[in-house]
């Protein structure tokens, strides 16, 4: 990690929060005046000449002031001074989302990255939980004729199986009801991926219709590629002055696959903030991705994010994604 003088750190503070809210480049009066800069314009001047040479900071032309680089932000990003929280007023508003949010689950995700877009009027990205890798929380199978039952499955991401099965002739309700005893004794816990090995019961008929439930189990595809979210694509069109970047930019948010393996590889690579370069995309160059997991039962399930300009509000962005992961992360676990 780069290490700044308290003097350097607090000027390249002012450009970036100055420059984030104005875009504009920042003059050395300007800094002079912020809070913690407790210099003259020419000392600033001087130091914003240093933070330049060392690449934290550049000049856009010879008689502009400066503005951040990808190294620069890297700094204000690891030197946030203390934890971002949202206002208390959004803060409320996200709580009472999710207080009458009792949707389907791709309902409430879908719902989820609206909300986190207009809280930092970013581009949201709302990932869904694997299936395959969701755990079985309930399995029963319920009669609907003599000879149908249904074998309903309840995931840990909230997502709720039907699959119907036939049943072998003589089946009555008690051998049923011992069948769904029995199969929700061996699958309860196990990952949807995972095929539970039933042992036999010892009554031919009760190990009969559990082999069809496990059979149908088997046959329902549990590696479909994660579902995705985006709210707020029309921001990305007011975020970049260049309508080329925005093209590169919307193209990105077109390919699933492509999204989804960058909010993994940066959680994976123990990165919360991604910027320009750091995300490994050109397109993304001018691009900063905020993202974090969100979790059901203790277990991670999915990522939410927000894509925007390297100049975001980090501190906002950084809160927001925070406190509705987990909001996310509670109201999934409740089911």
């Amino acid at each position: 990690m780069t290490v700044l003088d308290e003097r350097k750190a607090a000027i390249l503070r002012a450009v970036v929060e100055e420059y984030i809210e104005t875009a504009q480049p920042v003059g050395s009066a300007h800094v002079a005046q912020a809070e913690g800069v407790d210099v003259s314009s020419a000392t600033v001047r001087n130091e914003m000449a240093v933070l330049e040479n060392d690449g934290f900071l550049r000049q856009p032309h010879t008689s502009a002031g400066r503005v951040p680089t990808e190294k620069g932000y890297r700094f204000f990003v690891d030197h946030l001074s203390r934890p971002a929280r949202l206002g208390p007023q959004t803060a409320h508003e996200v709580r009472a989302f999710f207080a009458r949010a009792h949707l389907e689950v791709e309902q409430m995700l879908s719902d989820t990255s609206r909300l986190l877009s207009n809280l930092t009027n970013l581009t949201s990205v709302v990932v869904a939980p694997t299936p395959a890798e969701a755990l079985v929380l309930s399995v029963q199978l319920v009669g609907l004729h003599p000879n149908v039952a249904l074998v309903v499955v309840v995931l840990s991401d909230g997502t709720v199986e039907k699959h119907t099965v036939d049943l072998p002739e003589g089946t009555t309700d008690d051998r049923l009801a011992a069948a769904s005893a029995h199969l929700s004794s061996h699958a309860v816990g196990m990952t949807r991926a995972t095929q539970p090995v039933v042992p036999p019961s010892g009554d031919p008929l009760t190990d009969a219709v559990v082999g069809r439930a496990v059979a149908v189990l088997g046959d329902s595809p549990s590696t479909e590629p994660e579902q995705m979210y985006v709210g707020g694509t029309a921001r990305m069109a007011q975020a970049f002055d260049a309508i080329e970047t925005v093209r590169d930019v919307l193209t990105i948010l077109e390919q699933q696959f492509v999204v989804v393996s960058l909010l993994r590889d940066v959680l994976d690579r123990g990165l919360h903030v991604a910027i320009g370069t750091e995300t490994g995309m050109a397109p993304l160059a001018e691009c900063a991705l905020v993202v974090a997991p969100y979790d059901v039962e203790g277990e991670r399930a999915g990522t939410i994010g927000v894509l925007g300009p390297a100049r975001m509000n980090y501190p906002q962005a950084l809160a927001a994604v925070a406190v509705v992961s987990h909001r996310l992360s509670d109201r999934l676990s409740e089911g």
